[in-house]
Formats: structure tokens, C-alpha cells, sequence
């Protein structure tokens, strides 16, 4: 219809009684393609955090106060959490945490009492019995509880048996 009135000159146009310009036709057409191929309207950026992960990675850098962020990000990727460690950095920077933690101030106490729990030291000594007889002992230390843990006694120690006491150790009681 718009195409057909171009074609009138501007006199004719004004005797005819129209119910709509050729004006109206076109704005009405374009807004058709605009809504046809126009995208819904999204946020810019990426999609927040959940709350849950951010509490996990504060509460990390609370209980780990030696851990840095790439050293967080492991850990949630070890619980399955599949996170990019800018991620980690950004969440620590906005809580106020420095998201790498100076280690040149922590001195080597503070770092064996912080991983005491997963030290697990091992030893032979030996025991010379009233009939000149010598035993060998097996032992372990747990550097987290101190506790030692006797596991074998023998006269000949080899690999294959300290091995086996060592898995033996392992299983839970």
C-alpha cells in the first residue's frame, strides 16, 4: 500500500480519504521486523556467583589462613566444584581477603602444626633380647594426634613384609 501512494503525487493524495498514511504502514512494518529479529534483552556479563559457593570459598580462606586462591580453587575442584580460580579471586578480594597470603612470614612451626594432621612418619628399631636375639620393631607416628602405632615385630624386616604392614595400618579399625 505504501509502494501504491508513492506512486500519487501529493495533491491526489490529499483529496483521498485515507484511514492510514503511508507513514503508519512503514513505522508499523518495521517495528514487525524489529520484534521478528530482535534478541530478548539479558544482562550484560556473566551470571552471579551462588551464594553457597561463595560461602564455601570464605570459609576455606577462614579455616586455611596459608592458603591462596589457586590453592582454594584446587580444593573445590577436588570436591567437584567446577571453578575458575579468577573466580576464587574475585570472591576473596570482595570479601576484604587477601586472595594470596604472604607465606615468607610463616615460619616452619606454624607450617608443620598446619599440616600435622597428614603427617604420617615410619621407623624401624630393634630390640636385643636376653639370648642375644634381635628384633626388629615397625612403627608409625601420626604428627597430628602423637600417637604411635606399633605394627609388626620380626627377626628379618624385608621390603614386601614392611609393605604389607604398612597396607595393614592403612585399613580402619
Amino acid at each position: 500500500m505504501a509502494a501504491l501512494l508513492r506512486m500519487v503525487n501529493r495533491q491526489q493524495c490529499a483529496r483521498l480519504v485515507l484511514l492510514v498514511t503511508p507513514r503508519s504502514v512503514l513505522r508499523r512494518h518495521a517495528r514487525l521486523v524489529a520484534r521478528k529479529w530482535t534478541c530478548p534483552h539479558r544482562r550484560p556479563g556473566r551470571p552471579p556467583k551462588p551464594e553457597a559457593l561463595r560461602q564455601l570459598v570464605l570459609r576455606l580462606a577462614r579455616e586455611n589462613p596459608g592458603w591462596g586462591y589457586r590453592r582454594i580453587n584446587g580444593e573445590l575442584l577436588g570436591l567437584g566444584r567446577k571453578v575458575g580460580a579468577s573466580t576464587v579471586w574475585e570472591i576473596l578480594q570482595k570479601a576484604g581477603i587477601d586472595p594470596a597470603p604472604q607465606r615468607t612470614n610463616q615460619s616452619w612451626p606454624v607450617f608443620l602444626k598446619a599440616q600435622a594432621s597428614a603427617i604420617v612418619a615410619t621407623d624401624l628399631f630393634h630390640i636385643d633380647t636376653v639370648f642375644l636375639r634381635r628384633w626388629f620393631v615397625l612403627f608409625f607416628i601420626d604428627h597430628g594426634t602423637r600417637h604411635v602405632h606399633i605394627v609388626g615385630v620380626t627377626r628379618h624386616p624385608t621390603g614386601p613384609w614392611s609393605t604389607q604392614q604398612t597396607r595393614n595400618n592403612l585399613i580402619p579399625r
